[in-house]
This record gives C-alpha cells, structure tokens and sequence, in this order.
C-alpha cells in the first residue's frame, strides 16, 4: 500500500515515500533552476484576459507560484503561511478576485499539487497518508482548538484526494528518522522547530523500545510554543531593516515633531507576504505626505521604492541570509540591493539574540514544563535530537547544550527528517501485525 508522508508546514512542506526497496525517498522540487526536497506553502493567483475580455483567475502553488510572483509585473495576490490561521474560527476563507474561497480549499490546492508531484514521480497513485501535526497549533489555546484545527486539516486532505489520513505529531516523526540508525535504547528528546511552532516531545527511541511499541509509540511527554523561525524573522525586521526605513524618523506637523510614518505600516514588513497589502491609494497618499515633512525623507523613499515595487519576498531572502550569516559568524551585514536601493547594515549576534530574549524564553519554558510533568530530569536524557531551520542558530542551541551537554546533542536531516519519520512511521503501521 502506497502510505506517504506528508510534513505540510507553515513555510515549506515535504512529502516522503517508501519505494519498492525498502528504502524512504523524498519527492523533489525545481525552485529556480535547482532541485529541492521541499516546496513552499503558497498560492498565488492573478488574472488574464481571455477572448472577448473576460477575466480569468489562474492559481499556482509551492515553488512555481514563487517564481510567477517574482516574475510578474503587476502582482496578483500572494498566500502564505495558512497553516497559522488553522485554529481561528473567525478566519474562515478569504476573498481573491471577487471570489470567496475557504482555508480548507485554499490548503487542499497545496496538498493536491503536493500529491501530484509524488506520484509523478514516483509512478505510482497516492490516496493515503500518515500527516504531521505540531503538538499545538499557533493560536491554540485549549486542546479543543488544536482539535478544531486538525479536523480542518483532514478536510483540506480530503478535498486534495486523500482517502485514508492518520496524523502524528511532528516531533515524533523527527524521532522515527533519528530512530532508523539507532542499535541501541535510548531516551531521547525530540525540538522541531518549524516556522510558525516549535515544539518537544520526550520518549524511549531504539530497538527495544520498537518491539514494545507495536505500532503506537510511548511518549513520557510532550509540550509546544507558537514561536519558531517566523517570529525570528520578523524580530529581525522590527529592529534592524525597519529603522532604516524610517520607522524610527520624525516629521514636522504644525510645529509638532511626531512620528513620521504610521507604526501599523512596518507591522506588514515583518511578515513579507503583508507587504502587497500597502500597495493602496491612501497607503501611497501617506507615504508622500510623510517624505515630504519627515526630518530624514531619503528613509521614507526607500520605503515607497520597497512597497511600490512589493519587494517583500526579496527583504525577507536577505534577512534569511543575514540570520544564517549570524549563526556561523558573530557578526555580518545585512545586505539587500534592488529596486534601486543598496542597503548595507553591520549587526551581531549579541543584537540578534537580545531582539529573539523573550522567544528563548519561551522556548525555556516550554522545555522546562516537558521535563518536570514527565519527572525526569536532564541527565535521564541519553541524546537530543533537533531538527528544522532554527535548531542551527547558536542560541537555540544553547538552551539544549546548557541542559543537556553539547556531547548530547545530535542533528541531521534538519529540513526533511518531519516528511521521512511520517514515511517511516507508515511502513512501520504496513509491518505491524
């Protein structure tokens, strides 16, 4: 039976599949003239004119709806980052082009392209799947929320063409793939840390432990945060690019120095798919207003050059290059050069870590709370295992290595071991007697 495993997350997802040898292999991606083992979470849609001049909508997802975006010249409408809104019920949908669509619709145009590409690829159909899950979705507040949010998950699944979905928490499918080469017994503790939710679960991983599970695995706890890469991210927009675009300048208003721009509009660089959101007539008529009263105008212009050319997706590549620069070096430069602007900014890691000091905190917590409701303490932990983005910069890591020891601390697979722990964890259920 063809099981894949499918790691749907808030910026990239993966899909993973048992072939004929036993072995797990993910499907594969072309993002710009390269292979890659994941695909982005986004749709994009605009219009054309079809004979007689009606307007059609087209929709593309993952990496082709990117390359559109960027290529296009006047932008359509951009999606990202649904699997955020999965526990609001007062986001049911959203309108595009004067059409109303539902998240659940929205997400199932993913995971049917998603899906399509799996079985192009590997030739063979694929109706079931065993799918991740973060311990709590952003937004959770109560277990009936994740509850509502997984339901919402199975029917974009459902509506993509799946027939059979189980679900897993995510971290315990990083757990399977770090389980794959293990020979021995160890009590392990799992950080996945996606781009919306970072979240730890705590249990005996080996060949023993196997044997004992019979397909359903024990877990001695889990916890979660809403806080992961996005929230870096965004933290690193606030305080580093925003400034020099003006968030922090003056203007001169009827003898009054007040602030020169509104602070609800740098709120939507923090998040780059927003920025398209500015391109308005009164966001434009408030930008001009402000270039022309502010006390240092040549920020203002470059802030309407980034908005009037919607450069997001660009400002938002350099502050990933920057944030990976900072977890190798103790200090980098913030470069971004388009659109006529050539911005060049030094910045530490000791800046970095200061503006992230309440995401580290909350992420303590979350690792603190696991461990006291399990009743073991960090030295009953054989190995840590983290995986995803965030688990590299050296902060993060920091938390584990202070609790744990650096000696205990393994990675791998970080983009990847969610989708290949989902595929391996559907063989394991096949196996079972």
């Amino acid at each position: 039976m063809n099981v894949a495993g499918i790691d749907f997350g808030t910026t990239n997802s993966s899909v993973a599949l048992q072939t004929g040898d036993a072995r797990i292999e993910l499907a594969s991606f072309t993002f710009l003239g390269s292979e890659t083992l994941s695909s982005r979470s986004v749709l994009y849609f605009e219009q054309s004119r079809a004979a007689g001049g009606m307007k059609r909508t087209h929709g593309l997802s993952g990496s082709a709806a990117i390359e559109r975006y960027l290529e296009s010249d006047e932008k359509g409408r951009l999606i990202q980052s649904m699997k955020s809104h999965l526990t609001s019920r007062s986001l049911t949908g959203t309108e595009v082009f004067g059409r109303r669509h539902r998240l659940e619709e929205l997400i199932s145009r993913i995971l049917s392209d998603l899906r399509k590409q799996a079985e192009k690829q590997f030739a063979r159909q694929i109706v079931n799947a065993v799918v991740g899950r973060p311990v709590h979705f952003v937004g959770a507040e109560t277990d009936e929320d994740d509850d509502f949010a997984v339901a919402r998950m199975r029917e974009a699944l459902q509506l993509a063409g799946f027939e059979r979905v189980e679900f897993e928490l995510e971290p315990v499918a990083a757990a399977y793939t770090y389980e794959s080469a293990l020979d021995h017994d160890e009590v392990i503790l799992i950080g996945d840390f996606g781009g919306g939710t970072s979240d730890f679960t705590l249990l005996p991983l080996g060949p023993e432990a196997r044997k004992r599970s019979h397909g359903s695995r024990e877990m001695l706890g889990y916890s979660g945060v809403g806080v992961a890469g996005d929230a870096f991210d965004a933290r690193i927009v606030k305080k580093l690019v925003s400034p020099a675009l003006g968030s922090n300048s003056e203007a001169r208003s009827l003898n009054k120095i007040l602030p020169a721009v509104p602070a609800w509009i740098y709120a939507n660089l923090e998040r780059w798919h927003h920025l398209s959101f500015l391109r308005t007539n009164n966001v434009r008529e408030i930008l001009r207003s402000a270039r022309v009263r502010a006390l240092e105008p040549e920020k203002i212009e470059a802030l309407i050059a980034i908005v009037e050319q919607d450069l997001g997706y660009q400002l938002h590549q350099a502050v990933q290059r920057v944030k990976f620069a900072l977890s190798q070096h103790e200090s980098a430069e913030f470069r971004f050069h388009d659109g006529g602007l050539d911005l060049r900014i030094p910045v530490t890691r000791r800046e970095f870590e200061a503006w992230i000091a309440e995401d580290l905190k909350a992420i303590e917590a979350s690792i603190d709370s696991l461990l006291r409701a399990a009743g073991i303490s960090p030295r009953d932990v054989d190995r840590v295992f983290l995986t995803g983005g965030s688990s590299f910069v050296p902060a993060v890591r920091r938390i584990f290595s202070c609790r744990f020891g650096k000696e205990r601390i393994r990675g791998g697979h970080e983009f990847t071991s969610v989708a290949q722990g989902l595929a391996l964890r559907a063989q394991q259920n096949c196996d079972a007697p």
